[in-house]
């Protein structure tokens, strides 16, 4: 039988793919005017992207206790083998609530082997190491094999990302209120970066175009073999400066395989339209 992946919808892994490599996903929630919605299910990007365009400000909920005793009670049931790699501990609760679930059905199903996992990753570079874990799953390998290459990636994905207006960050709390009014007033534009699972401002950069530019120069310090590593870029809906930054990796380091999608609505409700991420390993490719 073999291994099911399950992950959760800030991997912002799209739809086709979950099909494509059998993943379980679960959805987080988006509300917006008290109305509720599931991440990636009745609401897209696209529309929360528009909606906070238009002065709306929509809040996110992990996923429920409920949804995770479903799931992982239906897999224990089967006698399925899991993992639930999840989105990183310091951004949500999601983590805690899958621990705390986990051991409610350990204790009815004694036989059941799962693990929960916490990638300290989020957006695309969490779905990076879901999405090499679903691939080596698919292909037969053990639970050992999967459980170690998914920690593996986990402790070596790297995440430089961009946001066009800090006005989103500093409304979640993410930076200060003077910080986003400076950086809003002279066109500045932070590049932050996830250190143990923690969003961790960088440096101030003045103007979009050397944004990219210092991306790549970051990438370079911090990459390792990056022509045969699968990198992934998400956007604040700005596709056409995520392919910018996608050819411009292509023509430096010779990248055949980089992966490109939206920043979800749950971590799109904090960065805001115009965010721009970068996703890669510091080691080598596994």
């Amino acid at each position: 039988m073999h291994l099911q992946v399950l992950c959760d919808s800030a991997s912002d892994l799209n739809q086709e793919m979950f099909q494509k490599l059998s993943i379980q996903s679960l959805p987080l929630k988006v509300i917006i005017n008290d109305e509720e919605y599931e991440d990636g299910i009745d609401i897209t990007p696209k529309e929360v992207y528009d909606r906070m365009r238009n002065g709306e400000a929509p809040k996110t909920a992990q996923v429920s206790p409920q949804a995770f005793r479903e799931a992982f009670t239906t897999l224990a049931e089967k006698g399925q083998p899991f993992i639930y790699f999840a989105f990183s501990s310091e951004l949500s609760g999601t983590y805690q609530t899958a621990k705390m679930i986990e051991q409610e059905v350990k204790e009815e199903y004694e036989n059941a082997q799962f693990d929960v996992i916490d990638t300290k990753a989020a957006s695309l570079g969490y779905g990076l190491i879901v999405l090499r874990a679903a691939e080596m799953a698919k292909d037969g390998a053990s639970y050992n094999e999967v459980l170690e290459l998914g920690q593996y990636h986990s402790a070596h994905m790297e995440h430089i990302f961009t946001v066009d207006d800090l006005e989103y960050l500093q409304r979640g709390g993410r930076v200060s209120r003077t910080a986003a009014f400076v950086g809003g007033l002279l066109k500045i534009k932070p590049l932050l970066h996830m250190e143990d699972g923690k969003l961790i401002p960088l440096e101030k950069i003045r103007g979009s175009k050397k944004v990219m530019k210092r991306m790549l120069e970051v990438m370079d310090e911090r990459g390792a073999d990056l022509q045969n590593q699968r990198m992934a870029i998400s956007h604040g809906d700005d596709l056409e400066r995520a392919e910018q930054l996608a050819e411009m990796i292509k023509e430096t380091y010779g990248t055949k395989e980089i992966h490109i999608d939206y920043v979800g609505a749950t971590i799109g409700a904090h960065s805001g339209p115009g965010t721009i991420a970068l996703f890669f390993l510091n080691d080598t490719y596994k």
